[in-house]
């Protein structure tokens, strides 16, 4: 799931009044004229006036559902840094809260990671973590983080490789173990782009024409699949889930296989309503078509520490093919999107679990 960037201040709230319908709105224009005025004469390397990157990250949050004092914050996030703002300006304008986000983004933004060896690698994302007593300021980084990556294009070629490889060992890795898998897979994504172009695009044209080439394949499943469930009185929506492509990337380079045997390609995704009726849709996949030995998971039962949680299976499918699923809830699905940010901890007291 890729979320398209915002680029105006009515776009911004649309998307919040889609999710919050008591939003102080007022609030949110009055941080997008404070930024814009602060923000004045400055322009990103692409040419864009600097404002639209406050507005392009502001918008990442509307995605998370976040609260209106984290999406404040994240229109004046680069204010400290960037412009003559003091923290006691914003405070008198904004209060406390905005300014401890806005001061916590500054201070991540300041440390400088040197080394990409693994353990150092996990230092520094504890590191993050433990300087954002608020889960809010690590959404606010990586929400701008992606969209300093989807704009990587205007820096230098060496410029870009670091920022791809700090990206790659620290930000995505971050929103992994925050369980926010739409930001990881893409950040994954644009670091491949960026890091290896040549093998990027070579498996960004294969997919594109596999995807082509099967979605009759794909359509075929999907029909089988919703007819066994209505038949056995279990809701829920069937629908194809893409497969990113780094972690196409990773399966070839990890058991040495080429593109065409990356077999599970076709995936599906089932959304059903009650964690029983998961167990039960399991049932009937397994009824229809023969699993496959050592492919099944439950992340029902034992959940991963990011809160996710579905059951994956990979069936031998029509035409002998291998298919894969993931079932889960709704609620597994908002998890699954949001991570933390979708849960109740984050919702009452703002600290990370």
């Amino acid at each position: 799931m890729v979320y398209q960037t915002v680029t105006d201040l009515d776009q911004l709230l649309d998307r919040i009044k889609s999710y919050a319908a008591d939003a102080d709105l007022s609030l949110v224009r009055k941080a997008y004229e404070f930024s814009a005025k602060a923000h004045k004469g400055q322009r990103r390397r692409s040419g864009e006036p600097y404002l639209q990157h406050p507005i392009a990250v502001a918008g990442v949050l509307t995605s998370l559902k976040t609260d209106v004092t984290a999406i404040v914050a994240a229109l004046l996030h680069d204010t400290l840094e960037d412009t003559v703002a003091t923290p006691n300006e914003l405070e008198q304008e904004f209060g406390k809260d905005v300014v401890h986000l806005v001061d916590g983004v500054t201070k991540i933004g300041k440390i400088t990671f040197r080394s990409y060896e693994e353990k150092q690698a996990e230092n520094f994302r504890k590191m993050v973590l433990s300087m954002a007593d608020d889960i809010r300021v690590v959404l606010i980084k990586l929400a701008d983080r992606l969209h300093n990556m989807r704009t990587l294009e205007h820096l230098s070629g060496a410029k870009r490789q670091e920022i791809a490889q700090e990206t790659l060992e620290i930000y995505a890795p971050l929103a992994n173990r925050l369980g926010i898998g739409w930001i990881k897979n893409e950040l994954e994504d644009l670091c491949l782009k960026h890091l290896k172009p040549e093998i990027y695009e070579t498996l960004r044209v294969c997919v594109a024409k596999r995807d082509e080439d099967r979605q009759q394949y794909i359509d075929e499943v999907r029909q089988l699949v919703k007819k066994a469930m209505q038949e056995n009185g279990l809701a829920g929506q069937v629908y194809g889930r893409p497969k990113h492509l780094y972690g196409i990337y990773q399966k070839m380079n990890k058991q040495s296989i080429t593109f065409e045997e990356v077999y599970d390609l076709t995936a599906l995704r089932i959304v059903t309503d009650t964690k029983m009726n998961c167990y039960a849709v399991l049932g009937v996949i397994h009824s229809i078509w023969r699993p496959v030995p050592g492919r099944f998971k439950d992340y029902i039962a034992i959940p991963k520490s990011n809160l996710y949680q579905s059951l994956h299976t990979t069936v031998v499918g029509p035409k002998g093919e291998h298919v894969e699923f993931q079932i889960r809830t709704e609620e597994m699905h908002r998890i699954a999107e949001h991570g933390i940010a979708a849960h109740w901890k984050y919702k009452e007291q703002g600290h990370v679990a």
